[in-house]
C-alpha cells in the first residue's frame, strides 16, 4: 500500500503531460516540485538535490551495516537543493530572465537551465 502523501506526488507524476499542457495552454508561470516536469516542457522546479539525499541514505546504510541502531541515527534534512529552469518555456511565455552569476555564499543549491528542442 502506498502512503498517501506518496499517492499524491504518484498521481501527479502520472498526469505529468497534461499539467504541463494546461500551463501551457493558459500561459501559467507554473513551479514543480521535481525536476522531471522541467525536463518534459515546465518552467522550473525547486526541491532537494535527490543525488545529494541518495548519497547520504548511503552512509545511513553504511552506518547501519556497521551495527548502529537506526533508531540511534539522527533524523537529516535536505541541505541541498535544485532550481532548474527551462529557457525555452521561458521564452515562449515571454518571461526574461537575468544573467546568472554566483549566490550568495550561505545559499547551498544549483542553478541548472534546460533548453529543449
Amino acid at each position: 500500500m502506498v502512503p498517501r502523501k506518496q499517492f499524491c506526488c504518484v498521481r501527479l507524476a502520472n498526469r505529468r503531460d497534461l499539467i504541463i499542457a494546461l500551463a501551457a495552454r493558459h500561459k501559467l508561470p507554473a513551479i514543480y516540485y521535481d525536476r522531471y516536469f522541467v525536463v518534459a516542457g515546465g518552467l522550473m522546479s525547486y526541491g532537494p538535490d535527490n543525488v545529494d539525499l541518495f548519497r547520504r541514505a548511503a552512509s545511513y546504510v553504511d552506518r547501519i551495516l556497521k551495527g548502529e541502531k537506526p533508531s540511534d541515527l539522527p533524523v537529516q534534512q535536505p541541505i541541498k537543493y535544485d532550481l532548474v529552469i527551462n529557457l525555452k518555456t521561458a521564452r515562449a511565455l515571454g518571461l526574461e530572465l537575468p544573467p546568472t552569476g554566483p549566490g550568495p555564499p550561505a545559499c547551498n543549491f544549483s542553478l541548472r537551465f534546460f533548453w529543449r528542442c
